[in-house]
């Protein structure tokens, strides 16, 4: 998924001569958490919004202030799984982007959710499915065998939670048969994690449970 289309330069980065109200106005004019700051299109840093409002003394420069500088940036080349980490790490809502360390422009959050949520693995129709298994048992390949040998469509998975003896994964999956994949993976001794309306597992576990506390009620 090529992204580096969705690069911005709709305002221009502040230097180390700027002043923090400039800074200050920038912030007010534009909703977003942190501004570039660019030295012959090298990034110096990036200024955070809180930050800036917080200084009382306006007229100083941005050099006065560096040490309230965070640096974070990313690379023109990287994937939509990288950015959303940076994002996420930084409590950001841009990034800037860097191409061989010369500043290019910045990535706006927004811009990146929608690429996110146009892909197969959100766009597409298809279900979710969580399963869990030991660490050491675990096999991506088997996963997608699971699921292929279903005859359905794996769109995409990855591990959402992990401790010390299991390992959780998510999945989308695009199929008609839902309970035979559901069987399918407790056979190979997965917990299936999500309640699924079509589990004919759990629906015989009910009917048990049903059957037993009217027993024990006779």
């Amino acid at each position: 998924m090529n992204i580096s289309e969705y690069i911005l330069k709709d305002f221009k980065p502040l230097t180390l001569q700027c002043t923090v109200e400039q800074a200050q106005h920038l912030c007010e004019d534009l909703p977003i958490t942190h501004i570039p700051i660019v030295e012959q299109d090298r990034l110096i840093g990036c200024f955070a919004q809180s930050d800036i409002q917080s200084i009382e003394n306006r007229k100083q420069t941005l050099s006065e202030v560096r040490d309230l500088f965070y640096y974070f940036a990313i690379d023109s080349s990287a994937s939509i799984l990288e950015l959303l980490k940076i994002f996420a790490d930084n409590d950001a809502n841009i990034i800037p982007v860097l191409e061989e360390q010369t500043y290019q422009g910045y990535y706006e959050l927004s811009d990146i959710l929608d690429v996110f949520a146009s892909s197969p693995f959100l766009a597409t129709d298809g279900f979710d499915l969580v399963v869990q298994k030991n660490n050491k048992e675990l096999m991506m390949s088997e996963i997608s065998q699971i699921v292929e040998a279903n005859n359905a469509l794996l769109l995409g998975c990855f591990i959402s939670k992990k401790d010390v003896d299991n390992t959780q994964v998510t999945m989308k999956i695009s199929s008609q048969e839902i309970n035979e994949i559901i069987q399918t993976f407790r056979r190979y001794n997965y917990t299936v994690v999500t309640k699924h309306k079509d589990d004919s597992y759990l629906e015989e576990l009910k009917n048990r449970a049903d059957y037993l506390q009217k027993y024990l009620n006779t």
